[in-house]
């Protein structure tokens, strides 16, 4: 399937200053899937090595880290020549082998002219040890679930992927248009944007299939838990994971404790909550009382929102019914726009590569979904689910600070008004060039 990293990765290969590449994720992401079409594609040969399955790998990494020998016993357990500039290496599940990770920093080097790209499930690659880890020695890139215009790719619907990125004003687009798109982003809110969930989708539109294959995505993340996870902190984190949809259906989505169990305290939790963050599993926005550069200077850490790494598993942990799809405007709506949220979460952290923040007055009366922190300025971004844009939160927010632009997300079309700026959901990965056409 069509992945718009792959863009990067001819940009990695083409860099003068090019590093092994160390592709990062959650698992079931897709992160073998791209490492080897693009080597198939865009070199002579894949040399392919998986440290999971193929566990006697790790010993050719044990007597030294010399590249040049590596290189020739892996030519060799391959029956192949690994050839400089003509042909890719790959490491997948490179986590699984410090040894072998370590080595990266010496192939950057000694062996630069070798295109080495290692993939790893983030929570193995972050919980590395430093003596394991190339510090300064890799390229870093990110592989999230398939975004909206991904997805429209996918679905054989490119025309309006190209339409929303080829736009430059800010008038409406067309009614006809419009609609269109909102039908697909409810596709896309109960497929989500786990490639294989949008592969099954595409080659049988079986929504049952859909969800049980979302389901079997959940289970694996599950037996995760019990293969890399302290013994102790199993219990507590598949009682997180699956408190997700209950905090987001709250009218008030921050994570509270008691809320995954009685007797819970944060002290007892934070662990189980990094975990599932460092495996890329959730999102964290923190709430910010005071929207100054840096955000993250003024964030509390003790009061968070949690998102899953992908809307359409969502749906599946909070088992929603499947025939919601079929019945329209329901499914924005359900969990008082939990599920929009969620959209707009991941988006902000694929799409718009950037932290997760949420505003709340200092007297707890006003809250306001995500503050973007950009170059020109804290964008303030309220999330509706519907077409009703009124909001005194907005208002609150806009009372208080005056920023130069207020920006919403609703089902409604592409509109400004004032200093109010309305972005259609299915925009959403296009906003912050949105904001700039405003001049």
């Amino acid at each position: 399937m069509k992945r718009d990293i792959y863009a990067k990765l001819l940009e990695w290969k083409e860099s003068p200053r090019r590093k092994p590449l160390v592709l990062r994720g959650a698992r079931q992401t897709g992160k073998t899937y791209i490492l080897k079409k693009f080597g198939t594609e865009e070199y002579e040969r894949v040399h392919y090595f998986n440290f999971e399955r193929q566990a006697e790998l790790d010993s050719f990494f044990t007597r030294d880290l010399n590249p040049e020998r590596i290189l020739r016993d892996l030519s060799l357990y391959q029956k192949q020549p690994i050839r400089p500039g003509r042909d890719l290496v790959v490491f997948d599940e490179i986590q699984a082998s410090g040894n072998a990770l370590n080595s990266l920093k010496y192939f950057q080097e000694e062996a630069s002219s070798i295109h080495v790209a290692a993939a790893g499930s983030l929570l193995g690659i972050r919980m590395s040890s430093p003596r394991s880890f190339p510090v300064g020695k890799v390229d870093f890139l990110d592989l999230h679930p398939m975004t909206m215009p991904e997805f429209l790719d996918a679905v054989g619907e490119s025309r309006f992927r190209q339409l929303l990125e080829e736009k430059t004003d800010l008038t409406p687009l067309p009614t006809a248009f419009h609609n269109d798109l909102l039908d697909l982003l409810r596709r896309y809110y109960f497929v989500g944007g786990m490639p294989e969930a949008v592969q099954f989708h595409c080659d049988s539109g079986d929504v049952e299939g859909v969800r049980r294959v979302q389901r079997s995505i959940l289970d694996a993340y599950t037996l995760d838990f019990a293969k890399h996870a302290p013994a102790r902190d199993i219990p507590k984190l598949s009682l997180v994971w699956e408190s997700i949809p209950s905090h987001l259906a709250r009218e008030n989505k921050k994570f509270v404790f008691s809320a995954v169990h009685p007797s819970a305290r944060a002290r007892n939790y934070e662990d189980a909550i990094s975990w599932l963050e460092n495996a890329g599993l959730i999102y964290r926005a923190f709430c910010v009382e005071t929207p100054r550069h840096p955000l993250k200077g003024y964030a509390d850490p003790r009061s968070f929102k949690v998102y899953a790494l992908d809307v359409g598993l969502l749906g599946a942990l909070a088992e929603v019914p499947v025939g919601i799809l079929t019945r329209g405007d329901p499914l924005l709506s359900q969990y008082k726009g939990a599920f929009v949220e969620s959209f707009v979460a991941q988006h902000i952290r694929s799409s718009l590569d950037l932290p997760l923040y949420y505003w709340r007055s200092a007297g707890k009366k006003a809250e306001l979904d995500f503050l973007l922190e950009t170059a020109a300025g804290i964008l303030p971004l309220e999330v509706k689910a519907g077409v009703n844009p009124k909001s005194k939160s907005l208002r609150s927010y806009d009372e208080q600070f005056s920023p130069p632009l207020l920006v919403r997300t609703t089902l409604l079309n592409l509109k400004r008004e004032a200093r109010i700026l309305n972005v259609p959901l299915y925009t959403v990965f296009r906003l912050l060039s949105l904001v700039a056409d405003t001049g």
